[in-house]
């Protein structure tokens, strides 16, 4: 089995509340990133994307649980894996992880929309054809 993709984050203070935790909002920030690489990565360009197809992408659901705290200066791995296609979404298994311990864990159902109307649209084929 392949590993998942990782995209690395350190945190600063802009990421912590005063105790220097990590705010809980920053993860999905962090995730977020991480699933934006993981397109790139697979040569899937948002911003063409959206100009030659009218398609783009939004969170429509999110699991997530906050398992361990990060700290002020950690060396973060943030990974996304492909899970279920449906028509119109995807759903990314993503993880946060100082060195081999797992902080926050998360379901993330993304869905392609027009981005004219904001409709529902069919998944691009070249993020369908990642699945096989």
């Amino acid at each position: 089995m392949a590993l998942p993709f990782a995209w690395p984050v350190r945190v600063y203070w802009e990421d912590t509340d005063a105790g220097g935790v990590v705010y809980h909002s920053n993860y999905v920030r962090f995730m977020e990133r991480s699933r934006s690489e993981w397109l790139r990565h697979h040569g899937i360009d948002q911003a063409a994307l959206r100009l030659t197809e009218g398609i783009q992408f939004t969170v429509v659901d999110m699991q997530i649980s906050f398992v361990r705290p990060a700290l002020y200066d950690d060396s973060l791995q943030v990974t996304a894996v492909l899970g279920v296609i449906r028509g119109a979404s995807c759903t990314f298994l993503q993880q946060v992880l100082r060195d081999d311990t797992r902080l926050v864990e998360a379901s993330v159902r993304v869905a392609a929309i027009d981005a004219v109307s904001l409709k529902p649209r069919r998944l691009p084929a070249s993020l369908v054809a990642l699945s096989d």
